[in-house]
């Protein structure tokens, strides 16, 4: 049987991640792909909470530009959050993963509203646990609401789950000569203007001491390799 190095992580996923090769929405490929690993790694005795983005459906800032107000926007994009984190509920359950969902805002038939008693409660019998709904107000990110999540109910790691496999000097897809970073501190991050994550999310990690690891997502097993503690992404600390 795998060892696992921690007890309990948070996976952020991006809404965009969802996509797939479809460019909108949910692939269900991809969708499964991802509730597999999540899976597999929770089987090993992992406690996993897991929040993803909205940005396939709708995204609050970018409806700003499309004449919405940015409160309502950012109320669309929570429900879009929602969405994502019903089709990955679905998919876990399928696989028999034990799966509960929560919510940052009231949608009682759905979800159970979040807190920590019951998240930590549900997770010491067993259960994945996703985090909809963003933090439940407007103008914060779903990056933030990872990091509030991970630092509420006392995860050892943040995990990033990206479509690269670290952070690096450059974006690799644009500049073939950016290097990765293996380990990088907060202050250091700050420093160089490295775009992890939206500052507030940032801030929450560093002054809460919360371990950041950014990663590729989309490979099969990275998440399986990091609960096990191979460091094969970009770890963050103070």
């Amino acid at each position: 049987m795998t060892t696992n190095k921690f007890k309990r992580v948070l996976l952020k996923l991006s809404g965009e991640s969802l996509e797939g090769n479809l460019g909108y929405g949910i692939d269900p490929d991809r969708l499964m792909e991802y509730a597999q690993q999540v899976h597999h790694a929770h089987s090993t005795g992992v406690q996993i909470g897991i929040v993803i983005g909205g940005g396939n459906i709708f995204r609050g800032l970018s409806g700003t530009q499309k004449g919405f107000d940015r409160v309502t926007g950012d109320q669309m994009g929570m429900l879009a959050t929602v969405i994502n984190s019903l089709s990955l509920y679905n998919a876990l359950t399928s696989l028999g993963s034990k799966t509960k969902l929560f919510t940052a805002v009231g949608i009682e038939s759905v979800g159970e509203r979040f807190s920590k008693p019951a998240v930590l409660e549900a997770m010491g019998a067993g259960y994945i646990c996703i985090f909809s709904g963003g933090t439940g107000n407007p103008f914060f990110s779903t990056d933030t609401a990872a990091a509030l999540r991970a630092v509420e109910t006392d995860c050892d790691l943040l995990l990033k789950g990206t479509r690269v496999d670290g952070v690096y000097t450059a974006d690799p897809e644009k500049d073939p000569t950016a290097i990765k970073y293996q380990y990088l501190t907060y202050k250091e991050a700050y420093e160089k203007g490295l775009k992890i994550m939206d500052l507030t999310a940032f801030t929450l990690c560093r002054e809460n001491n919360m371990k950041l690891m950014v990663f590729d997502m989309n490979t099969p097993g990275n998440l399986m390799k990091i609960v096990s503690g191979e460091n094969i992404g970009t770890l963050v600390s103070n």
